[in-house]
């Protein structure tokens, strides 16, 4: 299954696309979707959009898994990044590709087993689990990388989760770990 990775930015948009086989897991190709700054908002989406769209094209990814919604002290940058994401899922959805969001803590927590781990230590974390050379490029792709990495690695924790009860585990276990993994800043569902 190929997995597209996306940390959605107004100016740099990451991505990551990496294929997860029963063999491993392999990089295919990541870096940033560059939109000039002095452009309008609905210039640069078009241009986001249309890089992306070329990448989508190429790879045929099946999943998609982005950066879970954070609440920003300004308010016109999270409506902004609240346009980027809707873009980036609308192109993604019009070619039937699954869609799951992670919490920048969860995403941290999966990588380097610390969920208020650096930007740094996450990237140097998925080079190393990726086995590939550190990059000079924007953290943004190194983030998607990790968005990426994180939905092809499910955490044991949300795995548990989502299986089917068995009617083995205890009521107060289940309830137990779902507050373990809210905290961390998880979904569940």
């Amino acid at each position: 299954m190929v997995i597209l990775g996306i940390d959605p930015g107004s100016i740099t948009t990451g991505y990551a696309l990496l294929n997860n086989e029963e063999t491993g897991t392999t990089v295919l190709e990541y870096g940033v979707l560059h939109a000039p700054a002095n452009h309008s908002l609905e210039d640069r989406l078009l241009h986001i959009v249309s890089k992306l769209e070329e990448l989508l094209d190429k790879y045929k990814p099946q999943a998609l898994a982005m950066e879970g919604v954070f609440f920003a002290k300004n308010a016109k940058s999270a409506l902004v990044l609240g346009h980027i994401r809707g873009a980036v899922l609308v192109a993604c959805r019009k070619r039937g590709m699954t869609f799951n969001e992670y919490p920048p803590s969860l995403v941290k927590q999966a990588v380097t087993g610390d969920g208020s781990a650096s930007k740094e230590k996450v990237a140097n974390m998925v080079f190393a689990q990726l086995g590939i050379q550190s990059s000079d490029l924007p953290l943004d792709a190194s983030d998607a990388l990790a968005i990426a990495w994180t939905h092809s690695h499910p955490n044991p924790l949300n795995a548990v989760l989502k299986r089917k009860s068995s009617g083995k585990k205890k009521k107060a276990s289940v309830q137990a770990w779902k507050a373990l993994i809210e905290k961390m800043g998880g979904n569940v569902q």
